[in-house]
């Protein structure tokens, strides 16, 4: 064995730096809010979602379930696309001030929590809802078919659904990596002109209350 090279698990040699995620505090803080938050999103979507499908057509549901799908995948795609950008170019964008520059660096800086929140709130628990509302479908579909019809039914259902949501975010992680940095840009445009209408009507309502005043 050649002695030039040196192990490569020699940890008292070698010593990799963190990247900076935040305090303890803040991600236990982080941890428990997204925990939360995942209960009550999982909860709402699901109880909306099953009144929704109880009252419209088999159609019409199943459109409905393509579009949770869909939004699993295009969240999934943001929460990767924000982990793998590079936090450089928009800061030259940001000195030149391109709308929605800031709004990428933060999305960046805090990219562990924009991806619990988009993989694991909304993408994981839209997964989640379309099986059930898919297993919803299969049964109100099927309450006067016989039981193997019923069965292989909801193979068919279940299978296509699993089919599409994992194709789908495999492409939707490809695309992700590819384009980051463009995918962070164009989130970032679409929420600087969320947060610019969110605090131009916040003024509009201190100034009226002012005027009352």
């Amino acid at each position: 064995m050649d002695d030039n090279f040196k192990h490569p698990f020699d940890e008292q040699k070698v010593r990799f730096r963190k990247n900076l995620i935040g305090s303890k505090s803040e991600n236990t803080r982080w941890i428990i809010i997204i925990t939360l938050l995942s209960f009550f999103f999982s909860a709402s979507l699901l109880f909306v979602s099953s009144k929704l499908l109880e009252n419209i057509n088999n159609i019409i549901a199943i459109f409905v379930v393509m579009v949770i799908i869909f939004i699993g995948i295009i969240f999934d795609v943001i929460g990767i696309s924000v982990a793998a950008a590079d936090e450089a170019p928009f800061h030259a964008m940001a000195s030149r001030k391109y709308y929605g520059a800031r709004q990428a660096i933060k999305l960046i800086r805090n990219a562990n929590k924009v991806s619990s929140f988009c993989n694991d709130v909304v993408g994981d628990i839209c997964g989640v809802i379309s099986g059930t509302a898919g297993a919803m479908l299969v049964i109100r579909a099927t309450r006067e078919s016989a039981p193997f019809e019923a069965i292989m039914a909801g193979l068919v259902v279940s299978g296509t659904i699993a089919a599409l949501t994992v194709g789908g975010k495999a492409v939707g992680k490809t695309v992700a990596i590819q384009k980051s940095n463009y995918i962070v840009y164009r989130v970032s445009v679409i929420l600087q002109f969320i947060v610019g209408r969110i605090n131009l009507r916040r003024q509009k309502n201190g100034r009226k209350a002012m005027k009352a005043r």
